[in-house]
Parts: C-alpha cells; structure tokens; sequence
C-alpha cells in the first residue's frame, strides 16, 4: 500500500517546521512505515480553536496537542494582540503531560513577538492564573490545562483583561468573536516564528497576594474536620494555604490523591462528578468521622461537596444544590457586599438562585452555558453553573474558583456545626423557603462527535410529543434564541412550567448532556426523577 502523495506532502511540511524533535522523529517514522491509520488520525485537520481555548490529545500532528500547535497557537495570539496593541502576558500552567514542554514553548514565542512575558513560578491552579491577570494588569492571560480532561489531553485556556474590542473581560475567558479572530490568525502562520528567552519566571508574590485575598473571605476561625481531595491535580497547595491563612484547621488529605500524577492513577476520569472519582475521600470520611468532603478537579476551578446525610449516609451534593447554599448563605449573611449587585448562573442550571435573588432584591441574569459568559456580568457578586462551578469573588477572580468556593462552604458547614446544624439541615430550610428543586444530568460519551449533531438534527426536527408520560408543552431551540441570549447548540424542552430539560453537546469532551430540573415537593420529585433518566437515556441513544 502507498499514501497518498498529498497526505505525505502534508506530514513533510509540517515535519520540517515541527519544533519538537520528537514528534518529528515519530511523524518520520510513521510515514516510513506508511501507516496511513495513524497518520490520518493526526492530520484531520488543525486542531479547532474556539471559547474554550484548545483542548486534545497530546500526540504529533496538527490535530493533537503538541509543541508544533501550541507554537502556531501562541504565534496566532501574538499577531491578534499586536493589531490591538497590546502587550503583556501571563502563563500558568498544570501538572498535565507536556504542560512544562507547552508552556515554555508559548513564553518563548511571545517573547520573540516583543511581548512583556510573566510565567507562574510552578504548576499551580486555574484561578491563580486567572486572579495574576488582573492583579498584574495584563492584557492575556494563558492557562495550559486541560481541566479534568483523561490524562491522554490537554489544552489552554485564553484570557483577556480590560476592554477588548468593546467587550468588558476584566481577566474572563474569551468569547466570540474573539475566538474565531484568534484561529483566523493562528491559521495565517506558515512559518516557524522568532523565539527569544527574555520572558520573566513570577516569584511567589502573586500566588501570595492571592491566598491573602482569598483567605480575608472568611469571617472567624474554624474548626470544622474537612476531608480533601486534589484529584491528583495542582489544587492542595492553594487551598492548604488559604485555609491556614483563614485560620481554618488543616484538611485531612486523601493521600493517594495529594500531589500532582498525570496519570491521574486512581480515577477513570479525574472529574469529582464522575462515578467513583471521590470513593477515596468517602472511605476516609467514614474512617475519620469527617463533617464534610471537598474535592477540586485537577486544576483546581471546580469544587465538588460531600455530606454525612443522617438519614442516607455519605452522598455527593449536585453543583446545584451547593449553588443554591452559596447564593443563599451569601444573600443572607454578607448583606452589604450584594448591594448594587448581580447574581448569574447558567441556562442549564437550577432556577432556584432566581428566587433567591428576587427575595433579598438582587438583581439576576441567565447566561449561555460556561464562565466566559457569566464572568462578563456587570456588577456580578455571586455566579455559578451546575458543573461545581462557582464564583464567590468575581471582584478578584474573574472565573469559577474552587478554592475560595471550598473555602466558603466550609465556612458556612463551620458556622452551622457551632449551632448544631447541618449542611443537609441548611438545604431543607432552603427548599423550605423556596420548594424543592430537584435537578439531575444525563452524560453520554460518545466516540463520534457526528453523533451528537444528528440527534440534535433529529430532536429538532421531530421533537418528542411527551417524556416519561410527561406530555410537551413548549420546545425551544436555542440555535434560534428569544430571550435574548446568543444562539447555541441546545434544545430545551417544557413539559408542564415545573418541569424543563435541555439537551446539548458538552463543550470541553466528547458528550451529550441532558439537563433535568423538576420543581416538586421532594417525596414526588424522587419518584419522577427516574421516570425521566430511563425515558430522556433511551430518547437520546436511539438511532
């Protein structure tokens, strides 16, 4: 068999500009062995840059992540700061696969551009990164990360600070059309660009200012026994240090989980919503009789929550149900820092903090799914998404935060074990207040992103008459919005005005979602709920 001569042109060209002598050697010998599978799999196109930055598997070749597309990357970044005159840049980085390897590269080549270049001084969380490019004034910031991706990913996230192009980013993740401007100018360079090594590696007085700033959210000391896991990723030593600096006891660690492991060597995906990815911390829970579980995913931006349920055990709460205590215990509790300010969370997530906003007279806003849009929210004191995405001080960390997150729901589990209550007591008043928001998510990997599109095609096109014995009343698609949020890829159904579901693509891994929210007193609402998972799982793998 012999490839085809347009493929070995391809692979040679990009061979000859490929900064990394590995991957040169690996595309070389591949072709020498004409193993056209291999070959195909990474030259199916460069590798897409859109809101979310870029995220892929690390592998040769311009549709994985490597030195070679991180260099055209940053090349492409530099060319779209230029045309807007600005200068200044930060790079932080995870413990991932070649995040060392991407990060220098990146430095090296916004460097040569003339650019003033800032490198974190270590692998460290997600919104250090986000809190340095606000706090140096710099006009980009770069994360490579690939959040809780497999081990085989990863990625790097774009930040802009200040007015850029009349948007208000203020050190939020990009949105359109910067993206689209962005891979327009990665896609013009055709030439390896000029590199230099006068880039400046941070010394800890950021990261420092950061836990400061952190830790000064916490109202009194507190001895609350909390369980923590790092998913083997950056997230212990930011929270270690803004728990002591709060005066908060130390957490008890799941050891296995601690310290940063690329492999991710416990866990089948190192996202806490993943079945079994924080059974460690439970069996520990169990063992030290903790009050509460705290997990960060691998850079440290999301904040999963576990409770000691006296009636059902040790159960993880859903992003929801912590997004409804945070909105809460802040609305309740921090009276003047919610004054001429919003509340935000996403399409996908609970209504509830609507309500809440509307009793203590907060304003409130619905966003398109992601922190890029809830972090562009004028005035935004608390926001969140139901994926264990939280922001508890947009004023400094434009972006979710699970450390100051973590630091809050402990703060709030604190105060009410010194009255002899409890998070799940917490809850009840709320839904209580407010009636029972039941939520749920469906998530369906999927090897072929074709298959996404076309049952979206097909829901769109026919939707269901009833779900679950749960007759349609309303069918949205948000490609065509009319509530005046951009169009995305989504449905959102209505059957009945207590019960929603929104389907759509995940926007950072190969899945379908469906999102559930069902407002019932809660003896119905745990009858239903699974009812719908059956009806929505089969509706959505039908062929």
């Amino acid at each position: 068999m012999s490839l085809d001569p347009t493929l070995i042109g391809e692979v040679e060209a990009w061979i000859a500009l490929d900064p990394s002598p590995a991957d040169a050697a690996l595309l070389k010998s591949w072709l020498d062995e004409e193993d056209e599978a291999k070959l195909r799999r990474s030259f199916n196109g460069f590798l897409q840059f859109g809101t979310a930055g870029l995220r892929g598997p690390i592998g040769p070749g311009p549709s994985c992540m490597n030195r070679a597309v991180v260099h055209r990357t940053a090349a492409g970044i530099a060319a779209y700061m230029k045309a807007r005159g600005l200068t200044k840049v930060v790079i932080g980085r995870d413990a991932r696969h070649g995040s060392e390897d991407f990060t220098q590269e990146s430095a090296q080549v916004f460097a040569g551009a003339g650019m003033q270049v800032f490198v974190l001084p270590r692998p460290m969380a997600t919104p250090v990164l986000a809190y340095a490019t606000t706090a140096l004034g710099a006009d980009v910031g770069i994360m490579v990360t690939a959040s809780h991706n497999p081990p085989q990913d990863n990625g790097y996230k774009v930040y802009l600070g200040g007015t850029v192009d009349g948007i208000r980013y203020a050190g939020s993740q990009i949105v359109s059309p910067a993206d689209q401007q962005i891979a327009t100018e990665i896609a013009k360079i055709s030439a390896l660009a000029p590199k230099s090594d006068q880039w400046t590696v941070l010394d800890d007085l950021v990261f420092n200012e950061y836990v400061k700033i952190t830790a000064a959210l916490a109202r009194a000391t507190n001895p609350l026994k909390v369980v923590y896991s790092a998913m083997h990723g950056v997230g212990a030593e930011s929270l270690d240090s803004v728990f002591k600096a709060a005066g908060f006891d130390a957490v008890i660690h799941v050891p296995a989980q601690q310290y940063p492991d690329p492999d991710f060597s416990t866990v089948a995906f190192p996202n806490p919503e993943e079945p079994g990815a924080i059974d460690l911390s439970l069996a520990l829970a169990r063992e030290v009789n903790a009050d509460i579980v705290i997990a960060n995913d691998p850079d440290a931006d999301r904040c999963a929550v576990a409770i000691n349920d006296s009636a059902l055990g040790w159960q993880m709460l859903r992003g929801d149900e912590v997004g409804a205590i945070l909105g809460h215990y802040i609305a309740t509790t921090m009276h003047e820092s919610t004054l001429n300010k919003s509340f935000a969370n996403s399409i996908v997530s609970s209504s509830i903090l609507k309500k809440i906003a509307a009793k203590h007279g907060i304003e409130f806003h619905e966003t398109l799914t992601g922190f890029k849009w809830l972090a562009k929210i004028p005035n935004l004191r608390f926001g969140y998404e139901e994926a264990l995405g939280y922001a508890v001080d947009p004023a400094h960390v434009n972006d979710k935060d699970g450390i100051s997150a973590a630091l809050m729901i402990a703060q709030c589990a604190g105060e009410l074990k010194a009255a002899g209550r409890t998070l799940a007591d917490y809850l009840d008043e709320i839904w209580a207040d407010y009636g029972f928001h039941a939520t749920d998510q469906i998530s369906i990997r999927v090897s072929d992103l074709a298959q996404i599109d076309a049952l979206l095609h097909r829901l769109r096109s026919k939707p269901p008459q009833a779900i679950g014995g749960f007759a349609l009343t309303q069918a949205d698609d948000l490609e065509q919005p009319t509530d005046g949020l951009p169009p995305t890829n989504g449905l959102r159904f209505w059957l009945g005005p207590n019960l929603r579901v929104i389907v759509r693509p995940s926007g950072t891994e190969a899945k379908l979602k469906c999102y559930i929210e069902l407002v019932a007193p809660q003896n119905e609402a745990i009858l239903i709920l699974p009812l719908l998972r059956t009806a929505l799982t089969a509706l959505m793998v039908a062929e």
